[in-house]
């Protein structure tokens, strides 16, 4: 395990470290209602949002995120609690920041989306995105996070916005696009095998995406949620040659299915495990899971990457 800095020196030394896995899912297992507010938990619920990360830890990860993907006043207004926005960032970066310490962990905190588009696509000036990312990166730093990770971003305006908004906040920044299929031009489906390659919604493709995040100042780029690893091994392999930041990688455990009123996730983590390496070779040097991923996943994940330093 390693702090802050041997964290920093690790991955700088080109060591393919651990992250944790998905968070939502994990907190619905403790009592989260569905549609209920995970980021008031930091506040109500402070006990299960660390034990999330003692599992992980647990498991085997090196780094763990903090519980804040919706922390921006854009993402609180939806819970109408937009006056607390500091207040359950700085808790939710305190109590990851607690279990860290125990562990010799990294506390990366997470960015979500804010749901909004910047104008003239959507009615959110430049300037009033910049400031909701703001004060949820200063209102993380102030909780003691080592870093943030701007993360399922689905265009390039967001995500520059987001990142020198994180930057100016005096934090190390990782960040991570969201990328679909692209459709087929002549049918305008989009194909199971992702034979067409991928892109963002707006159709920018990871090459370009890697490139505009590293010119905004990520620290280490990647990218997350959408896909199984499969799919994921296939987007690093499309990053690795331009990339000049390590990249990150943040799985789903496949694509969700609904099953009798419930969302299934198909890829176990022996299925997830098996293409680790196949993901560290395609370039990725932080892996980790996102959606429908358990301490189970991160586990097997961990394994994996121990047989690959022997």
């Amino acid at each position: 395990m390693a702090g802050k800095g041997k964290f920093l020196d690790r991955l700088k030394a080109g060591e393919v470290l651990l992250s944790d896995g998905a968070w939502g899912t994990e907190l619905q297992k403790l009592g989260l209602e569905a549609g209920g507010n995970p980021e008031e938990w930091n506040v109500s619920h402070p006990d299960k949002v660390k034990l999330v990360s003692e599992r992980y830890y647990e498991a085997g990860a090196d780094m763990s995120l903090t519980n804040t993907f919706n922390g921006t006043r854009f993402r609180q207004k939806h819970y109408g609690m937009t006056e607390r926005v500091k207040e359950f960032n700085r808790a939710g970066a305190k109590l990851a920041k607690e279990v860290a310490q125990k562990h010799g962990g990294f506390v990366v905190a997470s960015m979500g989306p804010t749901g909004e588009f910047v104008e003239p696509l959507g009615l959110v000036s430049e300037d009033e995105m910049y400031e909701a990312f703001k004060e949820q990166a200063v209102a993380l730093k102030e909780g003691g996070a080592d870093a943030v990770v701007v993360e399922t971003i689905f265009n390039l305006p967001e995500m520059k916005i987001a990142i020198r908004a994180a930057k100016d906040a005096g934090l190390f920044v990782m960040a991570t696009m969201f990328f679909d299929a692209k459709a087929d031009p002549a049918t305008g489906e989009k194909p199971k095998d992702a034979s067409f390659g991928f892109a963002t919604m707006f159709g920018e493709s990871p090459t370009e995406c890697v490139q505009a995040m590293e010119e905004a100042g990520a620290d280490v780029v990647g990218t997350n949620c959408g896909n199984g690893i499969e799919n994921m091994v296939r987007i690093v392999r499309e990053m690795k040659p331009v990339a000049t930041k390590p990249i990150l990688v943040h799985s789903n455990a496949g694509i969700p299915k609904l099953v009798a009123t419930k969302v299934v996730y198909d890829e176990t983590p022996d299925v997830m495990a098996s293409k680790i390496k196949a993901l560290v070779e395609a370039g990725a040097q932080i892996v980790g899971g996102c959606c429908g991923t358990t301490p189970e996943h991160i586990q097997r994940f961990r394994e994996e990457l121990d047989k690959l330093k022997k």
